[in-house]
């Protein structure tokens, strides 16, 4: 374990600690933001609070750059809660503890994701704020609300709000990489009504789970090949279903719609004289499964237990309709970008399955690069729902970024990328919903870009910052902001 005091710069990774002090799950802002507002006061800056509840910090542009077109820094202040099993943290009250790993390369979190999604790119817009030193013109910082579980904040945007004509989101993952475009999505949830009858006599109730699994961002791991807990164990249920007399009483798996699932649990109960073959079965498809993705998922285990007896079990009606349908829902990649090589243009996440009283709900998250593609993606969900008997709403539609080849600042982070660090970077589009393209319903004139430091595995516990390239992320911000064009 180590702190992060030690690391450069330095001013960045304080903020970034004190950020990880402070709990800050989509949703639960307040905390964060109050924290942000009475951190720019005290340093004499003009902050503002909308009705969504983003904020909007400005500064004056440093001596000799006040001719200079604004920049707005962006990040948002949420992040997404994910743990692991045998980790006891409430993300409502607990800090993140960040640390350092693999021999000083990486920076983590004990058993939580980290937040350095988008944590760090919040810490280096703040540090910006607070430096005395960095050359910009007039500096304008946006700080947003519920960017993992909504995008709310940027929906939210109104115009009039900000002056600058140019925007750096500090969102993306990947140093060396400058975006210029990002996918929009959409989410959908399907709702089976349950229906019960009296669980049968000489009948034995287990519960079945599976763990282990990496999960990760369901946009930038999406082809990645990490497994979906919950597709893997419906597709076991329904197998079983098949060969034995079983009948489920609950199923929940994953709990976030933007996160590939990590863990899900089913409970039933199975005839008794067929406990032992049901098992032999368990056992090969573990094996199976293990064996299959063993290169990806290495620690994928599933535990049967016993548990008290259930009195009511679902029909089995309801039972074929409920996994028929999830086994045939779609998930992970559906195309391949035409346009640029090796980028996702469609997916889907099957995110959530959650089983309540009388009804079932499962949550997905569909992603595309065109309109078209998120269209089809979604009649073919609501097709597969519909057909089960399900009732499915689409909500919460956002655009993608539609790229800009010709984009000014684009060119110019590029060139100020090549000057410094002697190569080119690559310009990309990322299979991720950044809150650029909602940006330009209220402000269609900004000239947008995205960059960032390298971060593995958001949205699991996995998640990690490689520590080389914040350094490098920051020398390039600090180097565009000196640059900024002229009026």
């Amino acid at each position: 374990m180590s702190t992060l005091s030690q690391l450069k710069p330095s001013s960045l990774w304080h903020l970034f600690e004190k950020i990880c002090s402070i709990p800050h799950p989509s949703k639960h802002e307040q905390a964060i933001s109050a924290w942000i507002q009475r951190w720019a006061k005290e340093l004499g800056l003009v902050v503002k609070e909308d009705i969504i509840g983003n904020l909007i910090i400005k500064k004056p542009a440093t001596i000799g750059m006040e001719d200079r077109q604004g920049i707005i820094l962006q990040a948002h202040m949420d992040m997404v809660p994910q743990k692991n099993n045998d980790t006891s943290h409430d993300f409502l009250t607990d800090p993140i503890k960040p640390y350092i790993i693999d021999s000083g390369d990486w920076v983590t979190a004990e058993g939580t994701t980290l937040g350095a999604d988008n944590g760090v790119g919040l810490a280096s817009a703040l540090a910006v704020l607070a430096s005395n030193d960095i050359s910009h013109g007039p500096l304008e910082v946006l700080v947003t609300i519920d960017e993992e579980a909504g995008m709310t904040g940027a929906f939210g945007l109104e115009s009039g709000w900000l002056d600058g004509n140019i925007l750096i989101n500090t969102d993306s993952e990947q140093e060396g990489e400058v975006y210029m475009g990002c996918a929009g999505g959409i989410d959908g949830s399907a709702t089976f009504a349950l229906s019960f009858e009296d669980a049968p006599a000489n009948y034995q109730a287990f519960n079945l789970s599976i763990s282990g699994l990496k999960g990760g961002h369901s946009g930038v791991d999406i082809h990645t090949g990490r497994a979906n807990a919950n597709k893997l164990l419906v597709r076991f249920l329904l197998d079983a279903s098949n060969n034995f007399d079983i009948r489920l009483t609950e199923f929940n798996g994953g709990s976030l719609r933007n996160a590939i699932p990590r863990e899900a649990n089913a409970s039933f109960v199975v005839a008794k004289d067929q406990v032992e073959p049901l098992k032999a079965d368990l056992a090969l498809y573990l094996s199976t499964i293990q064996t299959n993705l063993s290169v990806i998922e290495t620690d994928l285990d599933m535990l049967l237990i016993s548990p008290e007896d259930f009195e009511q079990c679902w029909t089995l009606s309801c039972q074929n309709n409920i996994l028929r349908a999830l086994n045939a829902c779609p998930n992970g990649v559906i195309r391949m970008s035409d346009d640029i090589e090796g980028i996702v243009e469609s997916s889907l996440n099957l995110g959530v399955i959650q089983s309540r009283g009388k009804q079932l709900n499962a949550l997905v998250l569909i992603r595309s690069l065109h309109d078209d593609g998120r269209l089809e993606t979604q009649r073919t969900v609501q097709s597969v729902f519909e057909l089960a008997g399900a009732d499915i709403e689409f909500s919460g539609a956002y655009p993608g970024w539609k790229p800009n080849p010709d984009s000014a600042i684009m060119k110019m982070v590029s060139g100020t990328y090549q000057e410094l660090f002697g190569i080119k970077p690559a310009v990309m589009v990322i299979h991720a919903g950044l809150e650029c393209g909602l940006f330009k319903t209220a402000y269609p004139h900004w000239d947008m870009v995205s960059i960032g430091p390298t971060i593995k595995f958001p949205h699991s516990p996995d998640e990690k910052i490689e520590i080389a390239t914040v350094e490098q992320y920051w020398q390039l911000l600090v180097a565009v902001l000196a640059k900024a064009p002229r009026k």
